[in-house]
């Protein structure tokens, strides 16, 4: 295995890092120790080793696919692995998130910025290139997410002087009241995961805007406010901050909070490059194409309903006619697996009497499709055929599918 020697100086004391070029997943994983892990046998804090691994990706399907092969995949018996990567601006929604309530999608869509459902739980998250992730790998049975969280606390005051605190909801607080960190986490039969993010400089006003929150008749994450690490210290970069984290992670046993120093960081494997492809990790490809489809991404959403109120404008309405009570549309929709289950069009008289209808036929066109513009597509299409050879929607088709379009495709 090719390696080279870094120099890394931290808190004023010099220690050298192997730092791996080249990992094979081969040397990651063998059937005997698999057999030993099925069984319970856990090798004594001793026999365990650590390693960071830095991911040379700044996709966010190909890191998550990449956390995902690892998962399935690698014995964490007796090695122990700490992950951190970074990606491209995109929001991240847990397992069984509406991503619809969550985030802003017609602006990731008008941004480009992509849009992922992870594999474990907790809440909705922005990434970009101003972020760190960190992923901490062992065994079930050592899982230990509140180990992980004193690390990074560590790091941040040793390296930074940064103090901060963890909440009951395993977030990072810093000056009382900003969260730098949010946490989740999946557990298998064999290993385990503890996944966070760290604001270090990322792009907040963008963080605001993929964030905002649509209004529906459904339970959606609570904001916290938030703080860049580099807005506290401007020393703080991602870099440094992996590099601190890391360091951390080395020089602390397996399993205890103890702060063994260069001996034990010596006794490590140190920080390793790997190259999140099918030619290191077999079957990454699927993973990612999985991760990144519409199907995983919006097609596992929990079924929700949205409904919307519109005011008939005044010359919509039935001529010579006078309204006692607000004249409004109603529109709700029912979802369920990203797919349109069912619609309720509630018309007006003011609308019914004026020509509109809205013909069962026409909303009945909509079930099945996806709940995004193809839906409206689909409602003008009806409506025109439903006219035979008119080209062009009237005034008032053309404020209902207006309407439609903003049930669809606005907060």
């Amino acid at each position: 295995m090719a390696s080279m020697m870094r120099k890394v100086a931290m808190s004023n004391m010099l220690v050298l890092v192997g730092l791996t070029r080249r990992t094979s997943s081969r040397s990651l994983t063998t059937g005997k120790n698999l057999a030993k892990k099925a069984r319970n046998e856990l090798p004594p804090e001793g026999e365990v080793t650590k390693s960071v691994f830095m991911s040379q990706s700044t996709d966010i399907y190909t890191n998550l696919a990449l956390e995902d092969w690892m998962y399935r995949n690698m014995d964490f018996s007796n090695h122990h692995v700490m992950m951190v990567w970074r990606n491209e601006p995109c929001v991240v929604i847990g397992r069984h998130q509406n991503p619809w309530l969550e985030a802003n999608v017609p602006f990731l869509s008008d941004k480009e910025i992509a849009l992922a459902r992870r594999h474990s739980g907790g809440g909705t998250v922005y990434h970009d290139r101003g972020n760190l992730n960190i992923t901490f790998f062992t065994p079930k049975e050592r899982y230990n997410r509140k180990y992980n969280l004193e690390l990074i606390k560590r790091a941040l005051y040793r390296g930074f002087g940064i103090k901060s605190v963890i909440n009951d909801r395993d977030d990072i607080i810093v000056q009382d009241k900003y969260k730098i960190s949010g946490t989740a986490a999946k557990l298998g039969r064999l290993t385990g995961y503890h996944h966070c993010t760290l604001l270090v400089n990322a792009n907040k006003a963008d963080l605001s805007k993929a964030l905002a929150k649509r209004e529906t008749n459904a339970t959606v994450s609570t904001p916290s406010p938030v703080v860049n690490l580099a807005d506290m210290d401007n020393k703080v970069t991602v870099e440094a901050l992996q590099t601190a984290i890391g360091y951390e992670y080395l020089r602390t046993p397996a399993l205890r909070l103890d702060d063994g120093g260069e001996r034990q960081i010596l006794k490590q494997r140190g920080f390793q490059f790997v190259n999140p492809t099918d030619d290191w990790f077999p079957g990454l490809s699927e993973l990612k194409n999985e991760l990144g489809s519409w199907d995983w991404s919006f097609g596992k959403t929990p079924e929700f309903t949205v409904s919307r109120s519109f005011p008939v404008p005044a010359e919509l309405l039935a001529p010579s006619k006078v309204y006692s009570a607000a004249q409004e549309l109603v529109i709700t929709m029912t979802v369920g697996k990203g797919l349109i289950d069912d619609v309720t069009l509630n018309i007006p008289p003011g609308l019914v009497e004026s020509g509109f209808h809205g013909e069962a036929s026409v909303i009945t066109h909509l079930k099945g499709k996806r709940f995004t513009s193809e839906a409206l597509e689909a409602l003008e299409d009806a409506m025109l055929t439903r006219r035979g050879d008119v080209k062009k929607l009237d005034d008032k088709e053309q404020f209902v599918a207006k309407c439609f379009d903003q049930v669809v495709n606005t907060i």
